[in-house]
C-alpha cells in the first residue's frame, strides 16, 4: 500500500450530497461535503457510475486535482473509492 502513502496529502474522505450543477452544455457532478461544507466537482463520475447517485448522500475517498478559485471554479477530485 505504499501508493496511499505517497499521495496522502492530496487523499481525503468525503461525504455528502451528490448533485448536478452548471447550465446545458456545462453541467458537472459534484459533491456537497456535510462537514465542511465545500462542494467539489468529480472528475470522474462515469468510473463509479455516480450520475445514478444523484441527490443521495455517499461517502467516498478521492484525491484533489485541482484547488478551487473562486465561485464557479470548484475545488476538482477524481474519486478512488465509494464506500
Amino acid at each position: 500500500m505504499g501508493f496511499i502513502g505517497c499521495a496522502q496529502d492530496n487523499t481525503m474522505e468525503l461525504e455528502g450530497r451528490v448533485a448536478v450543477k452548471g447550465s446545458s452544455p456545462h453541467t458537472y457532478l459534484s459533491i456537497k461535503d456535510s462537514k465542511s461544507h465545500q462542494s467539489y466537482k468529480i472528475q470522474n463520475q462515469e468510473k463509479f457510475d455516480l450520475m445514478k447517485k444523484q441527490n443521495q448522500t455517499v461517502k467516498i475517498e478521492a484525491i484533489l486535482i485541482k484547488e478551487a478559485i473562486g465561485p464557479g471554479f470548484p475545488a476538482v477530485i477524481e474519486v478512488v473509492e465509494v464506500k
